[in-house]
């Protein structure tokens, strides 16, 4: 966010020129007393398609009649437009859409400024909204950004054709424009894909031609909701000692045993073959074993 002030630009100064220790005469008033603008909002705003940026603003002339003017314009000339907006309280007082784009205020007051992404929008694309305040001969200005953002959508599919959707939007990926950046879907989890993807109005029409994709669950998720999905689990957390297990893999496959040791580290355990005339010892990898029953 940048912020223009007419009682000039307090960075321009050298620190060890011109500094006079509070409560002498310097000549310049503090930020706090010339502000008639003021926003606690100073970030760029990152936003997925058709979500909302929004600001909080304190609007506060130095004189009566005070005019508010809002400036929109995009960072890319053919991208869709952002719908902008001003709310007093519960109010729209203006919006992008209005031929004029003047605000007359009579009092001080906090005003909510939005913007929202629209759903046809590319990565990267971005709005920039000028507010300028003026009040007899005082005028300031603050510049509010929002920047659009991928979203990571939950698809939702025929039981036991993840796999096939998935596959399906992954080749559709490649096709045109890519508008589908990543495809997950997790091994045991039945009937929802995740899908990585910038325009959801795009995305919303590619999965209409995939017969085992129903319908995109309303909203959206985040990378921290799906991180367990992309770091594997180990083996080992589902085994315990005492339980009875089925070789799957290996010489002894096929083979019952019971668990003697389980080894995090090397995620490994230790069994003794039920059927052996001599119990020996094995060690064998966690992801060889089943487990067919539970140590009580």
């Amino acid at each position: 966010m940048s912020k223009l002030m007419s009682g000039g630009l307090m960075d321009d100064m050298d620190p060890e020129e011109g500094f006079e220790e509070p409560g002498e005469e310097s000549g310049l008033k503090s930020a706090g007393a010339e502000e008639m603008l003021a926003s606690e909002d100073d970030t760029i705003k990152k936003v997925s398609a058709g979500s909302m940026a929004e600001w909080r603003l304190s609007v506060s002339p130095k004189a009566f009649p005070a005019v508010l003017s809002v400036s929109v314009s995009s960072g890319r000339d053919d991208a869709p437009e952002w719908e902008v907006m001003l709310y007093d309280g519960a109010s729209e007082v203006w919006n992008s859409n209005h031929a004029s784009d003047l605000v007359e205020l009579s009092s001080s007051k906090t005003l909510v400024l939005k913007a929202e992404c629209p759903g046809g929008g590319r990565y990267g694309d971005s709005v920039s909204i000028a507010v300028t305040l003026k009040a007899s001969s005082y005028e300031e200005s603050i510049t509010f950004e929002a920047v659009a953002k991928q979203s990571i959508l939950i698809l939702k599919t025929q039981i036991d054709q993840e796999k096939s959707v998935a596959d399906s939007l992954y080749a559709k990926a490649n096709l045109g424009e890519k508008d589908i950046y990543a495809v997950l879907s997790p091994q045991g989890l039945r009937g929802y894909v995740f899908v990585e993807g910038m325009n959801t109005d795009r995305l919303l029409e590619k999965t209409k031609e995939i017969k085992k994709a129903r319908k995109f669950i309303e909203g959206e998720t985040s990378i921290d909701d799906i991180s367990h999905y992309l770091t594997p689990a180990s083996p080992v957390i589902r085994i315990a000692e005492g339980d009875i297990v089925e070789l799957v893999n290996g010489p002894f496959k096929g083979e019952q045993a019971r668990v003697q040791k389980v080894d995090p580290v090397k995620e490994s355990v230790v069994i003794e073959l039920i059927g052996a005339m001599v119990p020996i010892p094995v060690d064998v990898k966690a992801e060889w074993v089943r487990v067919i029953e539970k140590e009580e």
